[in-house]
């Protein structure tokens, strides 16, 4: 199979990380920022550096456009007319509002991993990313049918799970899902950045919870100002819906009503789970551990290794860092009680304080 890249970052270069590993693709990439497509050949995510996005896509079969929303309409109309009519083109963007005012074309399938991380560049690509990950496909009644079902093939092929979609009702989930997080992280940080309280600054006596919850905040502006400004109507919907939210509980605030406050939080808890069960399965089943680390070289993959080495897998991991005198620490993901113990047991062996708990435990 020939790939063409263009666009190298992050996703971009997992797709071709993940290509070559699948289906033993032949890669060629094109991105404007030569960094990038440096990295990308670097990483191994692509097998040949094209001189222009003419060149990359001219014998390609797919074509994989992975440009900032702002950009995508012009990237996605220059391949189209620099490739064949054997090449199927899809795209990685996080909108798909523009689908509809674009000029339509049987070889265009629009396309949306749901994967990545606040990282981005080529340098944390890995083929592994899409793994389990539900990727959005917006087919326009133009698209010719043969090449969907290719394309959900190719997807499928990365290890992740195709579902079509409205490209308008793709826009609107990603504002509930995606964009309304990213939009309340900052808004929280800022919030919390911009106060004083007696002399304290609160960012400098924040707990696990504020770090938890701002994670994605502050992320890469280049991508992220597209994203609000070209989904903005249903964001202000999102935000909208957010603020009366917000007022229910100031008003129950302010009417010391403890029969509401406590089923708004049980109403949290149950939306929890079904949040974790869609992640991980059945939630019951999966066990966190929380393992705390010192700050030195080789603490994590000496973990990773070590439960390798006995055959227990990691379905999933975060890493929270306190301070370099007071190191952090590494949650685990694990499946099944047992496994879960197990794993406790070694790594409290090796001298680590370990915590196990269910990961639906409230």
């Amino acid at each position: 199979m020939k790939l063409a890249l263009v666009g190298t970052g992050l996703i971009g270069s997992s797709v071709g990380l993940a290509a070559k590993h699948a289906l033993g693709a032949e890669v060629s990439g094109w991105d404007p920022d030569p960094a990038a497509l440096a990295g990308a050949a670097e990483r191994g995510a692509i097998d040949r550096d094209a001189g222009s996005l003419a060149d990359a896509v001219a014998d390609a079969e797919l074509a994989v456009v992975a440009a900032p929303v702002a950009q995508l309409p012009a990237q996605v109309v220059e391949v189209l007319r620099h490739s064949g009519d054997g090449c199927t083109v899809t795209d990685v963007g996080s909108t798909k509002g523009w689908i509809a005012g674009a000029e339509p074309s049987v070889r265009f399938v629009g396309g949306h991993p749901l994967a990545g991380s606040e990282a981005h560049g080529p340098a944390h690509a890995r083929a592994e990313l899409f793994e389990g990950a539900t990727w959005f496909l917006t087919p326009s009644p133009t698209t010719d049918a043969d090449r969907y079902r290719a394309l959900h093939g190719f997807v499928s092929a990365l290890g992740a799970i195709p579902v079509a979609v409205d490209p308008q009702a793709h826009d609107r989930i990603l504002a509930l899902t995606s964009h309304l997080p990213h939009a309340l992280a900052n808004l929280l940080l800022n919030q919390v950045g911009a106060n004083r309280v007696e002399g304290h600054e609160p960012l400098a006596a924040a707990g696990g919870g504020l770090r938890d919850m701002t994670r994605i905040g502050g992320a890469n502006p280049r991508i992220w100002v597209d994203i609000f400004l070209d989904n903005a109507d249903s964001v202000r919907d999102a935000l909208a819906e957010h603020r009366r939210r917000v007022e229910q509980l100031e008003a129950a605030l302010d009417a010391g009503d403890a029969g509401f406050v406590a089923r708004w939080i049980g109403e949290a808890g149950q939306n929890r789970r079904r949040l974790l069960t869609g992640a991980y399965g059945e939630a019951g089943q999966i066990h966190r551990l929380l393992v705390r680390i010192p700050d030195r070289p080789g603490v994590l993959s000496a973990i990773t290794q070590a439960l390798g080495a006995e055959r227990i897998n990691i379905e999933d991991f975060e890493l929270r860092h306190d301070s370099p005198e007071r190191g952090g620490a590494f949650t685990l993901m694990i499946a099944g009680e047992e496994q879960a113990q197990r794993a406790a047991d070694l790594l409290e062996s090796q001298g680590y304080a370990v915590d196990v708990s269910p990961l639906d435990e409230s």
